[in-house]
């Protein structure tokens, strides 16, 4: 037998190829469905496939066990093509209990695979989940190809021989069966997690060997049971550039662009956080790389760490503080200290739902109206905001040139979505990584503290204790080029246009915003951040249909590419997806007077391709835009789309 589990790729008689899959895993938040998820993203990205994730936290620590609020999920999509989103809906669906079944059945495709772990579907669990029939019993899952499998009884004969655990251990071992059943439907191999246990379990050597033996028990089962040859898939690699690659996430992608930029500027990199979800894993993941000179500091309160960076930039450091949600909010008066003082410091803003303690482990993105104008006075900032997982290396590396070069605050706006959602990243060569060394300034001849370079309008950076370069810093209005403390009203307003025009002047270097879709489309899409896939996926549903359609989108959000106001003027109608209720919107309306149609969906949850395509059709129609989950009679929706495998 243990010969027989270390084949790892068996294949049955006949192995349907599919294009692409959507696979979901759910169940409660002590089931190991993020771990489970992991290792299958992590499994699938070095089998060659393009992917997208999204996990999906309970915003509870710790719900009661079996109630829909403690319900954690994890959605992967994975392709022999190329990719944009996590899917619309899952193809398979593997739950642990009742109340998974119950919070995400709805989304499961027609004649979707349902795996279902019967180990809890007794009346006490049922009842916790508002079922008052067992639906694994009543005629309702007709519509899909059922599996109920006792996958914790399974897992328990697994271990038998492993006397030394209890019960319970070994019952909190069935996410790995249940991963190994997933790896053997869609002939995955399983080296890579067996690798993954050992390493993680290296100093409880009896949880190790339980995990791998349920492992391949899963895969064992599927291989030995007849009802499983029929529901066996192949998704061939997808083609890609060459390159070494590797799995990333959103947060982990921003931790090591913001060590790249460090090591681009020669400048330390100072990171100032208070933890708070889902900005947290930036903090842990720069806490491990201080062999890199990256100093961490965990503040007592979002204010302390926002403080402390700014004095970190006063000092001469790369300076990021990051936060979500009512972080930002707090940190807002510190910014304006950094804007009034022009010191460059980076804030990275990944938002959730909101306001106030709102939905702390969803998706959103709502913080853009309040990052550009939310301080006290003219404080203008720079916005930038990444469109995939891996972008968010490349403008955490933007935010910081463009920070130092513009002695200015900048603004990173990432979300939940992109955090921690994954994919595929080509990890570059450091020659292909821009350097911007900052020189401070050494020289007292002719030194004044606001005295300013005449192309970017940037003051110069001198580091407290350089000799003759004496100066006063603070919160008070400043002298035009000496940096005396000045009330003078005309002094005011000078100052308060410098500061506007420099930031402005980022402008002059953002590259123009190109059209990617039809180009005599009548229909222009223009969205920003992390609704850059679902935008590219609906655009390609539309497009199959033989409906034209065009795409920009943005990741300077202020100051924004100078031809956006010629590029939404140029189409009949234009059309902004967000995941709020319409800010770009109006910013777009109000700059550049057209007739924006908005699509707005505040869930918690990214936009899916078919809600995109629909509202599209729709506006194409001259019909209302249906807004998704809209209360009322809000728009229609008649357009049908099948994005199932």
């Amino acid at each position: 037998m243990t010969a027989q589990l270390d084949r790892l790729s068996p294949a049955p008689a006949k192995r349907q190829v599919l294009k692409s899959v959507t696979v979901r895993f759910a169940g409660d938040s002590g089931d190991g469905v993020q771990i489970t998820g992991g290792q299958f993203t992590n499994t699938t990205a070095i089998a060659g496939n393009d992917l997208a994730t999204l996990p999906d936290f309970p915003a509870e620590i710790r719900a009661p066990a079996g109630t829909l609020p403690g319900v954690s999920g994890f959605q992967i999509q994975f392709s022999s093509a190329d990719i944009h989103t996590p899917g619309d809906q899952p193809d398979v669906l593997v739950v642990f209990n009742p109340a998974a079944l119950k919070v995400h059945l709805g989304d499961l495709a027609p004649n979707g695979l349902l795996i279902c772990d019967t180990s809890q579907f007794d009346k006490a669990h049922l009842a916790k989940a508002g079922y008052t029939a067992n639906p694994l019993e009543d005629g309702s899952l007709t519509k899909f190809r059922l599996f109920p499998i006792n996958i914790t009884e399974k897992t328990l004969a697994a271990l038998r021989s492993l006397e030394s655990l209890s019960t319970r251990e070994k019952q909190r071992c069935k996410n790995f069966y249940a991963l190994g059943m997933a790896y053997w439907l869609f002939n995955r191999p399983i080296e890579t997690t067996l690798r993954w246990i050992e390493d993680k379990f290296k100093k409880e050597p009896d949880i190790a060997e339980a995990n791998v033996l349920a492992l391949k028990g899963g895969y064992a089962y599927c291989e030995m049971t007849d009802t499983f040859q029929a529901v066996a898939y192949e998704i061939p690699p997808a083609p890609t550039s060459k390159g070494t690659y590797r799995n990333l996430s959103g947060n982990q992608a921003l931790a090591m662009g913001l060590v790249a930029a460090s090591a681009r500027s020669g400048l330390p990199l100072f990171y100032g956080a208070y933890p708070i979800t889902p900005a947290s894993d930036i903090l842990h993941e720069l806490a491990r790389h201080k062999n890199f000179g990256v100093v961490t500091f965990q503040a007592e309160d979002e204010i302390a760490a926002a403080a402390a960076t700014v004095g970190a930039a006063f000092a001469g450091s790369l300076a990021v503080t990051s936060s979500a949600g009512p972080g930002i909010a707090l940190k807002s008066e510190a910014v304006s200290l950094a804007v009034m003082t022009e010191l460059p410091i980076v804030i990275v803003d990944v938002q959730r739902g909101g306001p106030s303690t709102g939905l702390p482990t969803k998706t959103e993105q709502a913080d853009l109206l309040f990052t550009l104008f939310g301080r006290h006075g003219e404080a203008p900032v720079c916005l930038l905001a990444p469109a995939t997982p891996g972008e968010c290396f490349q403008y955490a590396l933007e935010a910081c040139r463009i920070a130092v070069k513009y002695m200015t605050p900048v603004y990173l706006l990432s979300d939940g979505y992109l955090a921690n959602g994954a994919e595929p990243w080509r990890v570059p060569a450091a020659a292909e990584l821009p350097q911007f060394p900052v020189k401070f300034e050494t020289n007292p001849e002719g030194f004044h503290p606001y005295k300013r370079d005449p192309k970017t309008l940037s003051r110069p950076w001198a580091i407290p204790g350089t000799p003759g370069l004496e100066h006063r810093l603070g919160g008070i209005e400043k002298r035009e080029i000496t940096g005396n403390v000045s009330y003078d009203p005309e002094n005011h307003e000078r100052m308060s246009v410098l500061r506007r025009d420099k930031v402005n002047r980022i402008a002059e270097e953002i590259p123009l915003l190109e059209v990617e879709g039809d180009k005599d489309a009548e229909i222009l899409l223009i969205g920003w951040g992390s609704t850059y896939g679902a935008i590219r996926a609906g655009c390609e549903l539309v497009r199959a249909r033989g409906v034209k359609a065009a795409q920009v989108h943005l990741r300077h959000l202020h100051p924004m590419p100078k031809n956006v106001g010629a590029l939404v003027k140029k189409y009949k109608r234009v059309l902004c997806p967000e995941m709020n209720l319409g800010q770009l919107s109006v910013l777009l309306r109000a700059e550049h007077l057209v007739d924006v149609i908005s699509l707005n969906k505040i869930q918690g949850q990214p936009f899916k391709a078919r809600e995109i395509a629909a509202g599209i059709l729709n506006a194409l129609d001259g019909k209302p835009v249906k807004q998704p989950g809209a209360s009322g009679a809000q728009g229609e929706d008649n357009h049908e789309f099948d994005s199932g495998a």
